[in-house]
């Protein structure tokens, strides 16, 4: 069962609504996004790309610029080692296409989950030298890979990293003690002695930033500009929170997206039903970025970076159209990997463990972390899923805000043979037959409680349905773009009256109920959640048959609800929307 939660934080709403000319609504919706100075207000609503922050305030980037700038005057051949999903496509691309507009000798690997790994591995530093690479730059990963980068300066290589994960470490007397890799320069937001304002920025946000910065040294106006797009694709996709300069940058990519000339993701939008136009953070995270992603999931990302270098609109529509159908065929497996966890927490009891860690042998490796989210969502624990890959066992993790599931694989890092990630994910590679091992290890002392594992659902206001209208609907907008850090507004209202429901969609997977407010008005709510978990519900509070005497209209059941705000246009007549989302 969910708790509720008011949020309750104090400002002076009445003084910021006259100030920015928004409702108190608004104002208090922006005091529950923790913004306390009118700076950050008007940055939160106004901001624009002058507000982002200076690249040179990131750790070694003027390093990084030195040894770019050298190689690309030299004409030294340089090498960019994305990964395999779409914050690694998206830097990649962002690098390559930055450094061969000025004029560099660049190309482009991207390593195969399977056959690779994530990141660096020997593999890719020997191809690399054996092609003549001079300089290599990576980007998403690198931070984690010093023996990879030993090997490569060993081969006369030199080595940018570019990165965004948590810096690995050690613990000496209760003092963390970061390990950094041996590169020429080493550029992550995260590093413990980087200025950088905000540490929230992802590894396609960090490879537009240098390009920035070059472009800023060379002179190259509006270089980077035209890279933003794919920062704020990859920005959305990898789920990173929508606050700061994230927010600005993501808005900012999104009006540019919906012009976009890049043939490959206008193609990925067409084949998709997207009209550019109406094109929203959602699209991008739900949408877009899992097509991109298959390729990396179920063939090799390198199909994806291809689909964004597309110079031909035929070109681009075979791509979008073969990643749109590899993302099809990976929802599927998707579905049965999840039907496998479920089996393996009953057979186990794993629902007893603080933290979950499932053994799926014969799921694809490449979707462990789907399952993983999707088994989070549905327990509220942190999960690991665990699969059978080329060389030993290979697993993916997704956590929730009460654990640090990074900080605490670092405290059993002796069985794992390779791992990475931050708070909320990882990834790993382990032996199989130490499985039960860190099952008992990562639940001993986990630091859990039974109160983390309760969803939480946060009200922004508590306020009757009577009280909203088209113009705060409207006003909502102002938010946008929603997402992680900056979910849609969440409203609360009690004591509703529940009279009728009917059911709607092809496969009547949603549904809309009449109810009454305690003032006697009679309104509509839409609920596209499940309609028969809405149905079980009634059934246990009200009793047998509650579920039938709703949708015959003769329901008179009192719920308290959550719900959001919207405006549906439909044959071109616009009317306020109460989308409800929570119940009790």
């Amino acid at each position: 069962m969910e708790k509720w939660f008011v949020s309750a934080k104090k400002a002076d709403f009445d003084k910021w609504a006259e100030e920015f000319g928004i409702s108190p609504v608004l104002a208090r919706i922006l005091r529950n996004r923790d913004l306390t100075e009118p700076s950050e207000i008007r940055k939160f609503l106004y901001g624009t790309l002058q507000d982002c922050y200076s690249p040179w305030l990131l750790k070694d980037m003027d390093r990084a610029v030195e040894v770019i700038e050298t190689a690309i005057r030299q004409k030294r051949a340089i090498r960019v080692i994305g990964d395999y999903d779409v914050d690694g496509i998206c830097s990649a691309y962002i690098l390559t296409k930055g450094f061969q507009a000025l004029g560099a000798k660049a190309d482009t690997a991207i390593p195969h989950r399977i056959h690779d790994g994530y990141g660096l591995n020997d593999h890719l530093i020997e191809e690399a030298k054996q092609d003549g690479v001079s300089l290599i730059v990576t980007c998403d990963n690198g931070i984690a890979a010093a023996p990879q980068i030993e090997l490569a300066e060993s081969l006369g290589m030199d080595v940018v990293v570019t990165d965004h994960h948590e810096v690995p470490f050690t613990e000496e007397s209760g003092e963390r003690k970061e390990l950094l890799p041996p590169a020429l320069a080493v550029v992550d937001p995260k590093r413990g002695d980087c200025p950088y304002p905000f540490k929230g920025i992802c590894g396609a946000v960090v490879a537009y930033k240098l390009i920035q910065a070059l472009t800023e040294r060379t002179e190259a106006v509006g270089l980077f500009e035209e890279l933003l797009e794919f920062a704020a694709l990859a920005t959305v996709c990898d789920v990173m929170e929508l606050r700061d300069e994230n927010r600005i940058m993501v808005k900012e990519g999104l009006r540019r997206l919906k012009r976009t000339s890049n043939l490959g993701l206008k193609a990925l939008m067409e084949v998709n039903n997207v009209d550019p136009g109406k094109l929203t953070a959602y699209h991008l995270g739900f949408v877009l970025g899992p097509c991109l992603n298959a390729t990396g999931r179920l063939d090799t990302a390198k199909r994806a970076l291809e689909l964004l270098q597309s110079t031909t609109r035929a070109e681009a529509m075979s791509a979008a159209r073969e990643l749109k159908d590899l993302n099809e065929s990976r929802k599927t497996l998707t579905l049965k990997g999840v039907e496998e966890a479920e089996q393996y927490i009953r057979e186990r009891h794993i629902r007893e463990d603080d933290v979950m860690l499932i053994y799926l042998p014969d799921v694809h490796e490449s979707l462990a972390g789907i399952v993983a989210g999707r088994i989070r969502e549905k327990y509220n624990h942190p999960v690991f899923i665990l699969t059978k890959g080329e060389e030993g066992v290979k697993g993916s993790g997704r956590s929730i805000e009460a654990y640090d599931m990074y900080g605490s694989m670092t405290r059993v890092k002796q069985y794992f043979t390779k791992f990475g990630g931050h708070k909320m994910a990882a990834g790993l590679s382990m032996r199989e037959e130490d499985i039960e091992s860190l099952r008992q290890a990562l639940n001993k002392d986990s630091g859990l409680s039974p109160e983390d594992f309760v969803p939480r659902v946060h009200i922004d206001v508590p306020m009757p349905l009577a009280y909203a209208d088209e113009k705060l609907a409207g006003e909502l907008s102002l938010l946008e773009p929603f997402g992680v850090g900056n979910p849609k507004p969440l409203f609360a209202q009690k004591d509703l009256c529940f009279l009728a429901g009917f059911k709607m969609g092809a496969t009547k997977n949603f549904a809309r109920f009449k109810v009454r407010t305690p003032e006697g008005q009679e309104m509509q709510l839409v609920y596209f959640g499940s309609p028969e978990q809405f149905g079980r519900f009634l059934q246990e509070k009200y009793g047998a048959g509650s579920e039938e005497r709703l949708y015959d209209g003769q329901g008179d059941f009192t719920l308290s609800v959550t719900y959001q705000l919207g405006l549906n246009t439909y044959r071109g007549r616009t009317e306020l929307q109460f989308i409800m989302q929570n119940y009790c």
